[in-house]
């Protein structure tokens, strides 16, 4: 017995699901675009970046790369989320710009002597947005060699640090 205005079952899904769906889906296409930008700087620059575990931290931090100089060279997607600065407004200064009048002079000190040592270092920093408004910042960085053990960037894995 068949009716002739049977309508089949169908598995439907809400709107705002396939909206959740496009959002993660640009954030893993920004990610992998990320990715291919970082591969790039260490390739041109022959890194030894055996164990930076860049592309497990790039979907859950922002990525900061530095020259010697400690001028910006690439910023992750994440920083306009967490700056309200995209990556062009960055790219050529340094990460004081993000520092203010809250931002510890002492962290800054251990800071620099972590730089000119030429070691790894995590802190966490009052830093500023682009509206002015402050943010913890944790920072995690490490010195990058090439693979004849000479200094060629610093890399930065930072996030928002809501529990401080």
């Amino acid at each position: 017995m068949k009716i002739k205005d049977e309508i089949p079952y169908r598995n439907s899904v809400p709107i705002l699901a396939w909206d959740f769906h496009y959002e993660y889906m640009n954030e893993l296409k920004a990610a992998f675009a990320d990715l291919k930008k970082v591969k790039r700087i260490s390739n041109q620059f022959s890194w030894n970046d055996k164990n930076l575990d860049i592309k497990d931290r790039i979907l859950n931090e922002v990525i900061l790369v530095t020259d010697v100089d400690l001028k910006i060279v690439f910023a992750s997607n994440g920083i306009k989320k967490m700056t309200g600065y995209t990556e062009s407004e960055i790219i050529g200064k340094t990460p004081k710009m993000f520092q203010g009048p809250k931002t510890s002079k002492i962290a800054l000190k251990e800071i620099r002597a972590a730089i000119e040592s030429q070691v790894p270092f995590e802190k966490t920093l009052e830093n500023y947005k682009k509206d002015g408004k402050t943010y913890k910042c944790k920072i995690n960085s490490v010195p990058i060699f090439n693979l004849k053990g000479e200094l060629s960037h610093f890399i930065a894995f930072e996030s928002e640090d809501k529990s401080a």
